[in-house]
């Protein structure tokens, strides 16, 4: 079963019809959203001019999808899941609603566009935290390494197509239709979801949900190994945070309206690419020397990417940070997933998605505020080297899992 190929098996699509209706309905929810992480820069910059009120927006929805990580993980162990799912996608698709409304006003409201993406940060966070503890009990925890790759290629090859096509219709009929073709992908998800079985929590104590969520805190700080990948997660996030500079990036290397959207593509396609070929990583003898070593790559490629002399050689950086951490990513899921106790899935996932979270709201932040002081080339180039040296200092001090072996399993072979 593929047992020898470098590319990704897809046979759980085939064996596992539950794991068959997330894919469908992630691919969608993927598309939509592509769309929209499009034209909420886009309509932010045209608004304003400013790369920093582009960075602001993501840090107010990365903060919203903090506190609702934090809440997602401590209720997916105690409710059931497929519930949360639903609840999270309708009401998300509520918040794109309200969007487009707003995008069709003769002026548009900024502080509306800041607000709906605090609403939806917070209820997309709830439905991801309930979908990540779910997926053991969809494909089973041999078979997660896998069904991560698939979930990755999927999430990847939804995010190359969305943005070119949201970059087609922002040229041809501004930001309403990104919304409102975002706002239905998401309610047509809700069909496969509702195939879904009951998901259940595992039994156990009851007690104070603050009390609960710093039981999984503790456990990621005293855990060596869960903590080095949750740190890693945020930095290689805090990366990704520099999509905020490609409006101004595009203006400087003259690009088109229509062509904006290449540039948000061309990570997720490197990704894409990463997870199409990882067929055999799951047999990878020290996954964490890997992740460490993938993580420090696409920092690099990142501090080259805006130093590049035109639009494609950055965009070609871009798909080797795509790949480098699709990779590295592949890895941190997989080993969340299977080291840590089913009682704390939701919180550990809730943690380790936070982090990640985290990492991408600083970073755009930071990357925004250096515009004020630098041009946006050399705050993209600036960031990208500190996270370098960041990387080179952790490949030194995350020794318990520079070392770790997985013991060989069946998983994806």
């Amino acid at each position: 079963m593929n047992r020898h190929s470098m590319l990704l098996n897809l046979s759980l699509l085939r064996t596992h019809p539950d794991f068959r209706a997330v894919f469908i309905a992630r691919f969608i929810s993927i598309l939509s959203l592509g769309l929209l992480g499009v034209a909420i820069p886009v309509q932010i910059q045209t608004l304003t001019g400013s790369a920093l009120q582009v960075g602001l927006a993501v840090t107010l929805t990365g903060s919203a999808m903090f506190v609702g990580l934090m809440t997602g993980g401590v209720l997916a162990d105690r409710h059931e899941r497929k519930r949360l799912i639903l609840l999270a996608r309708s009401t998300c698709g509520l918040g794109f609603i309200g969007l487009c409304i707003n995008a069709a006003l003769p002026t548009p409201s900024l502080a509306a566009i800041y607000l709906l993406g605090i609403w939806d940060g917070f209820f997309g966070a709830l439905g991801v935290t309930a979908l990540l503890a779910a997926t053991p009990a969809l494909v089973g925890r041999d078979n997660l390494m896998q069904a991560g790759a698939i979930t990755m290629l999927t999430v990847r090859l939804g995010s190359v197509i969305s943005p070119v096509v949201g970059g087609l219709l922002l040229a041809w009929g501004g930001v309403v239709w990104n919304y409102g073709l975002a706002a239905f992908g998401t309610f047509i998800t809700l069909i496969p979801l509702l195939r879904l079985p009951q998901l259940a929590p595992p039994p156990q104590p009851r007690e104070h949900p603050l009390r609960a969520l710093w039981a999984g805190l503790r456990f990621l700080l005293h855990s060596p190994l869960i903590g080095g990948i949750a740190l890693l997660g945020a930095l290689l996030t805090m990366a990704s945070a520099v999509r905020v500079l490609y409006p101004a990036l595009a203006n400087h290397w003259q690009m088109s309206a229509s062509h904006i959207g290449l540039l948000y593509a061309a990570l997720p396609l490197g990704a894409a690419l990463g997870a199409l070929t990882s067929g055999n990583l799951a047999r990878c003898a020290r996954p964490g020397a890997v992740m460490l070593a993938t993580t420090l790559g696409s920092f690099i490629a990142v501090g080259l990417f805006s130093l590049m002399p035109n639009g494609a050689l950055g965009m070609l950086c871009l798909v080797m940070v795509g790949w480098l951490s699709a990779i590295s990513s592949l890895l941190q899921y997989t080993l969340i997933q299977t080291q840590t106790p089913e009682a704390m899935l939701g919180r550990i996932n809730g943690l380790w998605t936070a982090q990640n979270v985290t990492g991408d709201a600083i970073g755009a932040a930071l990357l925004g505020s250096m515009t004020v002081v630098m041009t946006p080339v050399y705050a993209a180039s600036t960031g990208g080297l500190v996270l370098t040296l960041v990387g080179i200092v952790l490949l030194i001090v995350l020794v318990e899992l520079r070392r770790f072996r997985q013991p060989e399993t069946p998983a994806a072979q």
